[in-house]
C-alpha cells in the first residue's frame, strides 16, 4: 500500500495527490489529516464550541493533550493550538474544541464568527504532556481559569466518564457566570457523581477577590495535600497555586498546560522603560518579562497558543521601539513589525498593537 501511495505521489508531482482529493471532497485525503465541523455551538458569550469529524488518519487524543488546528483565512493559511474537551474514552470518531473568542485574534475570531457545519480544517495528531496519570490517583483537584479549562474539562469528562470513585474538586475561575462554557454539563456531572464538586468563582479585583485562596481551598477540599492537582489558566492564577503547594512542600503534586523553551539571558540595561499596548490603551513599566507575560499582568487577554515561540498564535505588530528575540537574543527596532509576544521582551520603551 505504501508503495502503491508513493508511485501515485510521483504521478501527480510536482502537486502532492491530496491536492487532487480536496476537488472531489476537501476531507479525502492521502497523507494530510483533516477534519469537517459537523455542529457549532455558540451558548456562551464569547467563545464557540466546535465538534468536528476528523478523518480516518485520527488515533484519538489523551485527556489535557492539545491539538493544532489549520484555518485558511483570507487566503493565509494560519495555525493554532486548542485542547479538546471531550473525554478520551468516546467511541465515536469526534473531537471537540471550545474556542474563545480573544480580540485581536485571527483564528479565534474567524471560528467564532463564521464557523459552520462542514467547515474543513487541517488537523494535527495531539500532543502534548498534561495528563491525568495512571493509574488514577485516589485525589484530583482540577483548576482552572479563563480559557484554561478545555484541557481540564476533558479530564473531568474522562474521569466522570471512567466511574472514577476517588475525589474530585472542580475549581474554575471566570469573569461572570455567563461566560463559563459547558455549565450545564458541569452541573450535571456533579448531580451524578456524588464524589466530584464543582465551584465557580468570579474574581473581584475592586472588591479585593483573587483568584486562589489557601483558606478557600481548604474549606473546598481539605484532603488537597494529599491530591495530584492539574492547573490551566492565566500565568497568575498558576503562579498562585504553585506558591500554595510549594508551601507546603508539595510542588511536585502540581501539574499544568504550559511549555518551556530555552531562553536568553536578560541583560540589566535592557529593563527599563515603559511598555504601551497601544489598542488596549494600557502602559505598563518593563519588568524584562516576555511581552505576553506583560500584557497578561496589565490584565489583557492576547491569544496564545504553545507559549515556545512555534504556533505564531500571539504574533502581534510592534509599532515602535526595540524588542530582543529571547531564544536567539537578537534585538529588532525595524518599526511596524510583527513579532512573537511569548519569546519577545522589550528594550526600553516599546508600542505593541494589542
Amino acid at each position: 500500500m505504501v508503495d502503491l501511495v508513493n508511485l501515485v505521489q510521483t504521478l501527480t508531482s510536482p502537486h502532492p495527490v491530496d491536492r487532487y482529493l480536496e476537488l472531489v471532497r476537501p476531507t479525502l485525503t492521502v497523507g494530510r489529516m483533516r477534519a469537517e465541523v459537523t455542529r457549532v455551538n455558540r451558548s456562551a458569550p464569547g467563545s464557540v464550541t466546535l465538534t468536528l469529524r476528523p478523518t480516518r488518519h485520527w488515533r484519538g487524543h489523551t485527556a489535557g493533550q492539545y491539538v493544532t488546528l489549520g484555518v485558511v483565512v483570507d487566503g493565509v493559511r494560519h495555525t493554532r493550538c486548542y485542547s479538546p474537551v471531550n473525554g478520551e474514552l468516546g467511541r465515536e470518531r469526534r473531537l471537540e474544541l471550545t474556542v474563545k473568542a480573544h480580540s485581536g485574534g485571527i483564528v479565534s475570531q474567524y471560528l467564532y464568527q463564521h464557523a459552520a457545519p462542514g467547515l474543513v480544517v487541517d488537523l494535527e495528531q495531539a500532543a502534548g504532556t498534561f495528563a491525568l496519570p495512571e493509574p488514577r490517583p485516589e485525589r484530583v483537584l482540577l483548576v482552572s481559569g479563563g480559557s484554561g479549562i478545555t484541557p481540564v474539562l476533558s479530564m473531568l469528562r474522562t474521569l466522570a466518564e471512567e466511574d472514577y470513585r476517588g475525589e474530585v474538586l472542580f475549581l474554575h475561575f471566570a469573569k461572570a457566570e455567563v461566560f463559563v462554557p459547558h455549565r450545564d454539563e458541569l452541573a450535571r456531572i456533579a448531580a451524578e457523581h456524588p464524589n466530584i464538586r464543582v465551584e465557580f468563582r468570579y474574581p473581584d479585583r475592586r472588591a479585593g477577590t483573587g483568584y486562589f485562596d489557601r483558606a478557600e481551598l481548604e474549606q473546598l477540599a481539605p484532603w488537597y495535600r494529599s491530591a495530584e492537582t492539574f492547573v490551566c489558566g492565566p500565568a497568575r492564577l498558576m503562579d498562585g497555586v504553585r506558591e500554595v503547594f510549594a508551601a507546603d512542600g508539595l510542588a511536585n503534586r502540581v501539574h499544568s498546560e504550559e511549555f518551556t523553551v530555552a531562553l536568553a539571558p536578560i541583560a540589566d540595561a535592557d529593563v527599563h522603560g515603559t511598555t504601551t499596548f497601544s489598542a488596549s490603551d494600557v502602559r505598563s513599566d518593563n519588568t524584562g518579562e516576555s511581552l505576553l507575560e506583560q500584557a497578561e499582568a496589565a490584565g489583557l487577554t492576547p491569544e496564545f497558543g504553545c507559549r515556545m515561540g512555534i504556533c505564531f498564535s500571539c504574533t502581534a505588530v510592534k509599532r515602535t521601539g526595540c524588542t530582543r528575540n529571547l531564544r536567539t537574543g537578537e534585538t529588532d527596532s525595524d518599526p511596524d513589525q510583527p513579532i512573537q509576544l511569548c519569546v519577545s521582551a522589550a528594550v526600553g520603551d516599546v508600542d505593541i498593537e494589542i
